[in-house]
């Protein structure tokens, strides 16, 4: 075994097997310590590679050996450019919120895209962007490579999947179903077993974000399932959100989204207490959603919804609806395991009243309202 004594020996030795392992790139565009170090890393991995290669032209933008934990994740080589995203032929289930700007982010990446939904018109824009149509999910899933889907419940995730026409019956072995939408585990683990009956891989994705996140490619996916399906989708993952975890088993992504909205819900609520409050002792709730933003217990929502809050205004990013839903999901889920969530309980309670009054289709701030019908009352 060859033990350099100093750089120099190591500096000659680099040289060498450089040139005899074919590595001319590095050599040429590398300084003699940067050789060094690359050639240690190669033997000691523990020790750190802190240069960046010159490219070799003004055209080649990165190292030939670029290092990223997102190539890392994957089980194989994975699309990268845009000619290699197409060649692999995406489905999308489900045109709504959420959904639409995803399949758009997809189509302007130079995707591949079919689409559909059950109210055909909300497929039209994607059309006119480029995007194919099919009638049914059984005729996207039996044409596609890949297939997405972001429906709004349970009910609707199973029934898009597994009812007649869905996307059980047009897929094959070889095909995957990264099923987006936020459900509960048991509904989760149903798709997947009738996916996965048919040879076909499954991945559970829901996503944590909302409508401009969504529009921005800045979701984060929560994914359980298949791992050689989470390679395979990662490349299209990565167009949609700006991170994602990978969980283990199936049932694990919808667990882990569940809490995370459970916690977005409660802190809602308390928010909307906060202004009500600051209100009615006299005080600025302009000035309370400034004073919040700078503080250790900053939430973007906060600054972002607290204005249109103080307002009354409501401008759907994330329907309450969907949020007394996820609530009642995670609660649930909480049953299930014998866990206390009085904090949640109580939060669901004010969802459900400002359902009763009509707000379902507002965007989830609009529970404040529901405070405020409490405080008429009262008065």
């Amino acid at each position: 075994i060859f033990t350099p004594r100093n750089v120099s020996q190591v500096y000659n030795f680099t040289n060498t097997l450089g040139h005899c392992l074919g590595f001319r790139y590095l050599l040429r565009s590398s300084s003699a310590p940067a050789r060094a170090m690359a050639f240690c890393s190669i033997f000691c991995p523990r020790i750190p590679v802190r240069f960046r290669p010159k490219p070799i032209s003004p055209f080649l933008s990165k190292p030939l050996f670029p290092l990223s934990y997102r190539v890392c994740s994957s089980l194989q080589p994975t699309p990268s450019t845009k000619d290699e995203l197409g060649s692999v032929s995406i489905g999308f289930l489900g045109m709504g919120i959420m959904g639409s700007p995803m399949a758009q982010n997809l189509l302007k990446a130079g995707c591949d895209v079919t689409v559909w939904n059950r109210t055909k018109s909300k497929c039209d824009p994607l059309v006119g962007l480029g995007a194919k149509y099919k009638s049914s999910p059984e005729e996207v899933t039996a044409t596609c490579d890949l297939t997405f889907a972001m429906l709004a419940d349970p009910e609707s995730a199973i029934d898009v999947a597994c009812g007649k026409n869905g996307a059980v019956s047009g897929i094959s072995s070889g095909k995957g179903y990264v099923d987006v939408s936020t459900v509960d585990a048991a509904s989760s683990m149903l798709i997947s077993k009738q996916i996965k009956d048919t040879g076909a891989l499954f991945l559970e994705a829901p996503v944590s974000g909302s409508k401009k996140p969504a529009e921005d490619g800045q979701l984060i996916f929560l994914t359980a399932g298949d791992k050689l399906l989470y390679g395979k989708a990662a490349p299209f993952l990565d167009i949609m959100g700006k991170s994602r975890f990978y969980l283990g088993d199936v049932g694990n992504g919808a667990a882990m989204k569940l809490v995370v909205n459970m916690i977005m819900g409660s802190m809602m609520a308390s928010f909307a207490e906060g202004i009500l409050l600051s209100q009615k002792v006299g005080l600025d709730p302009n000035v309370l959603v400034e004073v919040v933003s700078q503080g250790a217990i900053n939430a973007p929502m906060y600054s972002l919804k607290g204005p249109s809050m103080i307002k009354s205004v409501y401008p759907t990013a994330f329907p309450l609806k969907h949020q007394q839903k996820d609530m009642r999901l995670a609660l649930g889920l909480a049953e299930s395991v014998s866990q206390s969530t009085p904090i949640a309980a109580a939060a669901n309670e004010l969802y459900k009243v400002a359902r009763s009054y009509g707000l379902s289709d507002e965007d989830f701030s609009a529970v404040i309202e529901a405070l405020k019908a409490a405080r008429s009352q009262q008065s």
